[in-house]
């Protein structure tokens, strides 16, 4: 038996904020929208990269403030990248940790903390 890929699903509540925060902001493509009917939650895919998210406006789905950590191979390069976009809501900054990565945090407009991380070469 092998396990695979994780796909976290974050809660929601608001689809124009969700866009702007994880596709204009984090640089996310939405790969699929799915809704049961016109007027009801909307539950969609977010990827970048190989980073694959699933945003849920359903509320039996999950709770929101929940906490990921994923994996960056230039946090750098992330770092100016999302700097330069001026977001209104957030500047994040990028930290060493004692546990030898450089991280960034940035909490999406629901609560939810995404840390992204990049292991120090010695």
């Amino acid at each position: 038996m092998r396990l695979s890929r994780t796909t976290p699903i974050l809660r929601t509540f608001d689809d124009a904020r969700a866009r702007e925060f994880y596709v204009d902001f984090l640089g996310f493509r939405v790969d699929w929208e799915h809704r049961f009917e016109p007027g009801l939650p909307l539950y969609q895919q977010v990827s970048r990269d190989g980073c694959v998210l699933h945003l849920s406006g359903h509320h039996g789905d999950c709770c929101p403030g929940a906490a990921l950590r994923i994996e960056c191979g230039d946090i750098d390069a992330l770092h100016s990248e999302l700097q330069a976009k001026a977001y209104g809501y957030a500047r994040p900054s990028v930290e060493g940790t004692p546990w030898g990565t450089r991280e960034m945090s940035v909490r999406d407009p629901f609560g939810n903390r995404l840390t992204f991380t990049t292991a120090i070469s010695t």
